[in-house]
């Protein structure tokens, strides 16, 4: 097997948080090209089409190309570029027609290190594969829902012909050039003859390849007939839930109707601390409502929290931990907001 068996994130050369905490610069803006899916997977809010029907603020649609170009000259304005920029959230980013442009504007720009998406592949096929490729995409992660047409069918309500999906992965992974490809899956819903076979489908046509566990990450929704995994965390490692959410520390989201959310997971819309219609990127990461819920989590009272308080990623999703700096923190982002004001 080519691949390497690792997650699409790094869990290894990762900063630390409580040396570089309060950040003039995040680390990651994850930034949705499309907020809509082709696929209804269980465990996904997106994918349940009458609770998007019934929820404010969703489903929007692809966001606008010029509201995309007016988001990263934001970007821009930032002292340097920051790590990554994450063209995914919600929904299934290849739904949005101009994917390739958008990756070619920030990539002209150079507002960040890399370029990022995820996808679940559906939608590749030769000519999109090299648009993507040649724009300057530098990784895509790639959902796999099955190692069979039958298993998408039931887990994601979607007809898919599978070895048709395999090749335009292979023709991507063949003509990839600079851009990493990760595949993973989720493994509590396969046997182990379906691992052995997920490795031998994808082993030589990827960089990457993982299994994954199951786990409920997103706040205030129910899984749909699917077992959460009480014994082991997405990465296979110990659940332990942290006190402190680390991620609005170093990231925050930008729908795909411009409006931005301390959180990725935030499907419902229930985090919003500021409009990129209205407002700079720049401002709304120095706004008072990111500064609010930081100060909030640092005094130790995510748990109260009516959203975040039972947030499963902070269980289950192996988030950095900086519980014990905590007290320290607060006081320099404190000082910190005192010299910005």
């Amino acid at each position: 097997m080519k691949a390497e068996i690792k997650p699409r994130i790094d869990l290894i050369n990762r900063t630390m948080l409580e040396t570089v905490v309060p950040l003039k610069v995040p680390f990651i803006i994850n930034l949705d090209p499309s907020d809509t899916c082709n696929f209804q997977c269980k465990f996904c809010p997106t994918g349940d089409r009458k609770l998007m029907k019934s929820t404010l603020g969703r489903s929007h649609g692809n966001m606008d190309y010029n509201l995309f170009k007016k988001i990263v000259d934001d970007i821009c304005e930032f002292e340097k570029p920051i790590k990554v920029l994450r063209l995914y959230k919600d929904g299934e980013p290849l739904l949005n027609p101009r994917l390739a442009d958008m990756i070619k504007y920030a990539r002209e720009k150079k507002c960040s290190e890399r370029i990022d998406t995820t996808t679940n592949a559906s939608l590749l096929n030769p000519a999109k594969n090299l648009e993507l490729i040649e724009a300057g995409l530098d990784r895509i992660n790639i959902s796999i829902e099955g190692v069979n047409a039958a298993q998408y069918a039931s887990f994601s309500n979607y007809k898919i012909e599978f070895e048709k999906l395999v090749e335009n992965i292979r023709y991507f992974y063949e003509h990839r050039n600079q851009c990493e490809m990760i595949v993973k899956i989720n493994g509590d819903i396969l046997t182990e003859d379906d691992k052995s076979r997920f490795y031998e489908i994808f082993g030589n046509i990827a960089d990457g390849v993982y299994i994954e566990h199951i786990m409920s990450c997103w706040p205030e929704f129910e899984l749909n007939g699917v077992e959460i995994n009480q014994e082991h965390g997405i990465y296979g490692q110990e659940i332990s839930e942290v006190q402190v959410c680390p991620y609005i520390f170093y990231s925050f989201s930008i729908n795909s109707d411009g409006t931005a959310s301390t959180c990725f997971l935030d499907w419902a819309r229930k985090l919003i601390i500021g409009d990129t219609k209205l407002q700079s990127v720049k401002d709304i990461w120095n706004g008072d409502k990111l500064f609010e819920y930081q100060k909030e989590f640092l005094s130790m009272k995510r748990k109260g929290h009516p959203v975040c308080g039972q947030c499963g990623q902070l269980s289950h999703g192996q988030p950095d931990n900086i519980d014990p700096y905590a007290s320290e923190l607060l006081k320099k982002l404190i000082a910190a907001r005192r010299e910005q004001l």
